[in-house]
């Protein structure tokens, strides 16, 4: 009776484990619905997929910043600054659903997957182009489509009274869709110019709609400390192009002591961009209104977009680096992005949650830092030779950081608005 009494139970057991093995009960427990707007969790950490999801954008930046290094024109420095806006705009909508609605569970994986499949394809087209972007087109028309419906399963989760916001993204994102498919099928030129007016578009958007969001909820959308790590990790994404840049100009000329000086010190311009970034702005919060966050975040495409574009300015820098003075294109490419890093610098610096108590440092730099923007251009203007170019790029750099030090150190007590 024992023996069958233990068989029975064990027949029992495993027939409630195959009943229990459903599709309906599968669903729901790895197969779950986005968290809904309300449901944040600020204090969430990066997970590892996050980290491989932005190494794609690893691939695509890279590309990108290697067709503007070996054709350094007007009209390639326009075709890079189009399409890094637009990837930009990918990499957000892909970052903040993630850090604000994702579970972690089966069905984000496979959506975060399905993505990075689609970021590839972005980097193949783009990088092999031929003044025709129609590849391009369609596959980042489909990455919208795949966007607006995760946005629309979120609207789905939302209470009554949150679904309107929800349902306006999700329009503009539909919208969206439908003029790049357009573009598809216009040449080179229009295509170009439509794609810069979706980024233009997007960006306003962006601040109009963080302030409708004030009016009828009070706040802004609530940016974790999570979201500010992305946030980082993606400018250190962009300062990987710098050396890029540097390793492929010294691997592509003959190693004179002149090039390889002037490799080193151009490489020292991406650590003085870095230096500047991580002390003074990156891993801190904006203030959650709609002069901090919005702007917090539309200020983050200008300068990632400025220190990949100085980048690719390394390889030409390195190959002219026995001339006499730096080419015309090279010195405007790199001094204006280094003048546009500082500017945007000086704007998320008043975005900054911590800008009202660490006013005396913050206040001065700003503006020191908006006067330094200009006297980087007149450095182009002048185009000495490569090795002293970039000198002065460093010592640009150089100054801004010692003035936001001296400040601290004479005006402030104890807070550290340095994170070293």
């Amino acid at each position: 009776m024992r023996a069958g009494s233990a068989r029975t139970r064990s027949i029992d057991i495993i027939s409630d484990g195959v009943a229990d093995i459903s599709v309906k009960n599968i669903k729901r427990r790895l197969w779950l619905p986005p968290r809904a707007h309300g449901e944040e969790q600020p204090e969430r950490s990066v997970s590892f997929l996050e980290l491989f999801y932005d190494l794609v954008y690893v691939v695509v930046i890279a590309t990108l910043a290697g067709n503007l290094a070996h054709d350094i024109t007007w009209r390639a420095t326009a075709d890079f600054a189009v399409l890094f806006g637009l990837i930009w705009l990918a990499w957000v909508n892909g970052t903040v659903y993630h850090d604000l609605h994702s579970r972690g569970d089966v069905r984000s994986r496979t959506f975060i997957f399905v993505q990075m499949m689609l970021i590839v394809l972005l980097a193949v087209y783009q990088g092999d182009h031929d003044e025709d972007f129609s590849g391009f087109a369609i596959v980042y028309a489909v990455l919208l489509g795949l966007f607006s419906w995760q946005w629309f399963t979120v609207r789905q989760q939302d209470p009554p009274e949150l679904r309107s916001g929800a349902t306006l993204y999700v329009t503009l994102l539909l919208a969206t869709v439908v003029v790049i498919v357009v573009t598809i099928f216009l040449p080179y030129d229009a295509q170009t110019i439509i794609w810069a007016g979706v980024t233009a578009f997007w960006v306003i958007a962006f601040f109009l709609m963080s302030r409708r969001t004030e009016r009828t909820r009070g706040d802004v959308q609530i940016v974790t400390e999570s979201l500010v790590e992305r946030v980082g990790l993606f400018t250190i994404i962009v300062l990987g192009e710098v050396v890029v840049g540097v390793v492929e100009g010294l691997t592509e000329v003959t190693r004179s002591a002149e090039a390889v000086a002037s490799g080193l010190i151009a490489l020292v311009i991406g650590f003085g961009l870095w230096w500047n970034y991580f002390d003074l702005t990156g891993r801190r919060e904006p203030r959650n209104s709609v002069s901090g966050v919005p702007i917090w975040l539309i200020g983050q495409l200008p300068l990632t977009m400025s220190i990949a574009a100085a980048g690719a300015s390394m390889l030409s820098l390195i190959e002219h680096a026995s001339d006499s003075h730096t080419p015309v294109a090279t010195a405007w490419l790199l001094a204006g992005a280094v003048s546009v890093s500082l500017l945007s610098l000086a704007v998320l610096m008043r975005t900054l949650e911590i800008y009202d108590r660490l006013r005396p440092v913050y206040h001065y730099t700003s503006f020191f830092m908006a006067a330094m923007s200009g006297g980087v251009l007149l450095i182009a203007v002048w185009r000495p030779a490569p090795l002293v170019f970039a000198l002065l790029l460093v010592a640009a750099l150089s100054a801004v950081w010692w003035f936001a030090m001296i400040r601290w150190l004479v005006t402030s007590d104890n807070d550290q608005p340095f994170k070293l």
